[in-house]
C-alpha cells in the first residue's frame, strides 16, 4: 500500500515534526466488515428472531467508520458528532429488544438495577455515546488510541464465549495497526478512534458485557471528566508541550497533562502508563463481576 493513498499529517511530539499517513482506520472498518458478513453467512453464530449479531456489529462499526470520516474531511464540532452515535445505537436497539437481552445492571454493594424497557431506548443509546465519544478524547500519541482499546477488546473476548468469534478478525486488524501506530508509522484518524469505540459498545451490548466494559473505560471516562469542564466554562484545551525529548505540562486538564504535570516524560513513557491504567481497569472488569453472575 502507497503512503500517498493517504492525506499526511504531522506529528508533533516527534522531532521535525514528520508527516505521517492518517486515516488508516479505514483499513480496520472495511476488513472488519467484510469478515462479519462472512460470519453470517457461514452461520456460526446464529440469527435468532430475526436478528443477527455479526451483521448488527458490522453496521455498527460502518457507521463508526463513516462518523470519524466525516469528522477528518469537514473538522465536526463537538455538540454535533457528541450526539451522532445515537444513530448507531438504533441496530443495537433492535437486536436488544428482539433477543430480549436483560434489561438491568448489578453492581456491587447498590445491588441490581432493572430498567426494565427504558434500557433499550436510554440506556443502550447513552452507554453507545459515553463510550465512543471518551475513546475519542483519549489520544494524541503514537500507540495510545490503538493500544488501549485492544486491551479492552481482549478482556471482553475472554469472558464473551462463543460471541468472541466476532472480533477474531477485527482484533488481529486492530493489532497490526497498533504496532504501525506504536511505531510512528501511521495515525488510525478519527475514523479508527470511532469505530473502534463503537465496536467496544456494540460488542458490549451483544455479549451482554456492559457492566464489564464500564468498569474497563474508566481510565477514559476520568480523561473525559478532566477535559470537558475545563473546555466548555473556560474555553481551555488540554496540551502537553514537547520540547523534542519530553512531554511536560503546566496544568491538569486530561490525563495526559495530568500525567505530564511539571514531570517531563518520553511519549512512550507516557503512552505506558495510560496503557497500565487501562490494562488494570480491564482486569478489574474481569475479576469484579457482577453480583448476580458470581
Amino acid at each position: 500500500m502507497k503512503d500517498d493513498l493517504f492525506p499526511k499529517v504531522p506529528d508533533y511530539h516527534k522531532p521535525n515534526k514528520p508527516l505521517v499517513p492518517n486515516g488508516l482506520g479505514v483499513i480496520y472498518v472495511l476488513i472488519s466488515a467484510v469478515y462479519l458478513f462472512l460470519v453470517y453467512l457461514s452461520d456460526v453464530v446464529k440469527v435468532s428472531n430475526g436478528v443477527s449479531p455479526p451483521l448488527t456489529l458490522a453496521v455498527c462499526i460502518l457507521f463508526g467508520g463513516f462518523l470519524g470520516l466525516l469528522d477528518d474531511w469537514v473538522d465536526l464540532k463537538w455538540r454535533y458528532k457528541a450526539f451522532l452515535p445515537l444513530i448507531a445505537a438504533i441496530p443495537l436497539i433492535s437486536l436488544a429488544w428482539r433477543l430480549g437481552l436483560r434489561t438491568s445492571i448489578a453492581l456491587p454493594i447498590i445491588g441490581t438495577i432493572q430498567f426494565g424497557n427504558s434500557y433499550y431506548f436510554i440506556i443502550i443509546p447513552i452507554l453507545v455515546t459515553i463510550i465512543t465519544n471518551t475513546v475519542n478524547q483519549l489520544g494524541g500519541l503514537n500507540g495510545l488510541e490503538t493500544i488501549c482499546p485492544a486491551i479492552i477488546m481482549i478482556g471482553l473476548m475472554a469472558i464473551s464465549g462463543p460471541y468472541a468469534i466476532l472480533l477474531a478478525c477485527p482484533l488481529i486488524v486492530w493489532l497490526i495497526l497498533a504496532f504501525l501506530n506504536y511505531r510512528g508509522r501511521i495515525f488510525v484518524g478519527n475514523t479508527g478512534s470511532f469505530s473502534i469505540g463503537i465496536t467496544l459498545a456494540a460488542f458490549a451490548i451483544i455479549s451482554d458485557l456492559k457492566f464489564d466494559l464500564v468498569i474497563s473505560i474508566l481510565p477514559y471516562v476520568f480523561n473525559s471528566a478532566l477535559i470537558l469542564p475545563t473546555f466548555f466554562f473556560y474555553r481551555a484545551k488540554a496540551n502537553a508541550t514537547f520540547d523534542g525529548k519530553r512531554l511536560v505540562s503546566d496544568h491538569r486538564r486530561s490525563l495526559i497533562t495530568l500525567i505530564t504535570y511539571h514531570r517531563p516524560l518520553t511519549e512512550r513513557q507516557v503512552v505506558f502508563l495510560i496503557s497500565l491504567l487501562v490494562a488494570i481497569s480491564t482486569l478489574a472488569g474481569l475479576l469484579v463481576q457482577e453480583p448476580s453472575l458470581l
